[in-house]
C-alpha cells in the first residue's frame, strides 16, 4: 500500500515561505511562549507528554496566527 501526501498543512513553513512571514511567526511564537495557553494541571492534564511537545503546538499556533494575520513586521524594518 503506498501513501501519498495531499499537501503541507497549514501550519508548516515550507522553503518558499516569505522571510517576512517567518519573522512574524518567530515573533508570535515568541509572545505565544508567555502569554499562549497554559498546559492543564491535574488529572485531565497532558503529564510529561504534553510538557515535551507544547513547544510544537506553539509553533503551530505561531504559524497559523501569521497565516491569518498581517503584523506589519516586513514594511517596519524597511522603515527603520
Amino acid at each position: 500500500m503506498k501513501i501519498e501526501s495531499i499537501g503541507v498543512a497549514a501550519g508548516h513553513k515550507t522553503p518558499d515561505t516569505p522571510v517576512s512571514e517567518q519573522l512574524e511567526i518567530a515573533f508570535l511564537e515568541e509572545m505565544l511562549k508567555y502569554c499562549g495557553p497554559a498546559a492543564r494541571k491535574g488529572e485531565f492534564g497532558g503529564g510529561i507528554g504534553e510538557e515535551q511537545f507544547s513547544s510544537y503546538l506553539t509553533q503551530e499556533y505561531a504559524a497559523i496566527l501569521a497565516d491569518k494575520l498581517d503584523l506589519g513586521l516586513a514594511v517596519k524594518g524597511i522603515e527603520a
